[in-house]
């Protein structure tokens, strides 16, 4: 359960010492990860000139764009690093999840952005500069970071080109997810906002990128949206993805590693995904424990099922090959309060269960860190605890090092003072 803000600092400097065989970047990321960030108005005015958050897919906060007294949603960035300060951390990227009520804020003290957990201040900040292709003009008049917007400080290029999800229709999305809602939180805030992007925009956004980005600090890109049951524009959901990646091979060739995150489908289908150019297929779990899973993800029980779910990503591994079948556990949300774990280690013994199924296969899951965003349908309610966070780092890695996998494809570098994947410190650990 959420400690108290009076208590935040206490449990975090004991969750360092009783967790002594994590890295202290990791322990302190999960903490920001799960309690959200605050910004003080200076702050703020430094982050203008840097890459602002662009809202890539979800919302990732915890309160609404109208709560937003100082406009986070159009001031703050996207990720921060942090580095130094009492425990001389290395260099440590975390996404940014807006929320005034956070222990954990980043202010500016003697000259200095700094992160501060209540009155103390634990590592010096620096925010991740706009790149210089953000600044090129696109056909539409669409802003770059709208259609191409970059993450994990420059290495992924986020494509959601389908800002909606058809389990909404019924009320059966994922519970944890304010896809459709976030969309509309967006346009009612006047952002412009693509509900579908063409396969035109992308490209020609993507020629840019090739052209500014001479280093190659972008690596790979995420092509994804929400589920589409009905065909959308006359397409179902396997050609709508794969055309993507077609247009994107055919124009660029190996330039980045494609990645699919999308739903789990037949072999047929997911032949279908590969033979159009993409490198890695994200058909994630999100929640492993049996009776859970219908709960948290009711469209997906319905439409396949989780029996089916799980016999899909098994048999996606014989085409893309088992290292680069990569599904995702929302790292958190079988402690939920509305109707999961109540303890912690129950909770690390099901999500535990799940990974080291995948693995025991050579299937590289991951997990991202749960965000109780306030649209979504299981609302805002307090983070698990830390504790939960600390002991899935520990499990997850003593899995990966048991069945020894090679470190996963599409992620970036691996290590303290290394990894860039911003949502959990799974790749920190490793």
């Amino acid at each position: 359960m959420m400690q108290s803000k009076l208590n935040s600092f206490d449990l975090l400097q004991s969750t360092l010492e009783n967790f002594n065989d994590l890295p202290a970047e990791a322990i302190i990321k999960q903490d920001v990860l799960r309690e959200g960030l605050s910004f003080s108005e200076d702050s703020l005015r430094i982050a203008t000139g840097y890459k602002p958050k662009d809202y890539f897919i979800f919302s990732f906060d915890l309160i609404p764009i109208v709560e937003m007294e100082k406009n986070e949603n159009l001031r703050a960035p996207e990720e921060i690093k942090i580095s130094g300060g009492m425990h001389q951390l290395k260099d440590t990227v975390i996404s940014v999840r807006v929320n005034p009520n956070s222990p954990y804020k980043v202010d500016l003290k003697e000259g200095k952005l700094q992160l501060f957990c209540l009155n103390d201040s634990i590592a010096e900040v620096c925010y991740h500069p706009v790149p210089e292709f953000y600044n090129r003009p696109l056909s539409s008049g669409k802003s770059m970071g709208e259609i191409a917007p970059v993450i994990e400080w420059g290495y992924l290029i986020y494509l959601t080109v389908y800002r909606l999800c058809q389990y909404f229709n019924k009320e059966e999305q994922c519970q944890f997810c304010d896809l459709n809602k976030n969309y509309k939180q967006q346009r009612q805030a006047g952002r412009a906002y693509t509900g579908v992007k063409s396969v035109d925009e992308i490209i020609e956004a993507l020629s840019w990128i090739s052209q500014d980005d001479m280093q190659n600090i972008s690596e790979a890109i995420t092509i994804t949206g929400g589920a589409i049951l009905q065909p959308l524009r006359g397409e179902d959901e396997v050609s709508f993805y794969s055309k993507y990646a077609h247009a994107i091979k055919e124009k660029f060739g190996d330039r980045w590693i494609l990645k699919a995150v999308v739903q789990a489908f037949e072999y047929s289908d997911v032949k279908r995904l590969h033979d159009s150019g993409f490198d890695i297929y994200h058909p994630n779990f999100e929640v492993w424990d049996n009776k859970l899973f219908p709960k948290v993800c009711p469209g997906k029980e319905r439409f396949i099922g989780r029996d089916g779910w799980i016999s899909r990503v098994v048999e996606s591994a014989e085409i893309f090959g088992p290292a680069n079948v990569i599904p995702n556990f929302v790292g958190g949300v079988e402690m939920n309060r509305n109707y999961g774990y109540s303890e912690v280690e129950p909770a690390i013994a099901s999500t535990t269960e799940g990974l080291d199924f995948f693995m025991s296969k050579g299937i590289m899951p991951r997990f991202t860190t749960w965000c109780p965003e306030p649209y979504a349908k299981l609302g805002p309610q307090p983070s698990p605890p830390l504790r939960y966070f600390c002991r899935l780092l520990q499990e997850f890695k003593s899995c990966f090092h048991r069945h020894k996998l090679p470190k996963p494809k599409g992620y970036g570098p691996t290590g303290v003072g290394k990894a860039v994947f911003s949502v959990s410190a799974f790749m920190d650990v490793l």
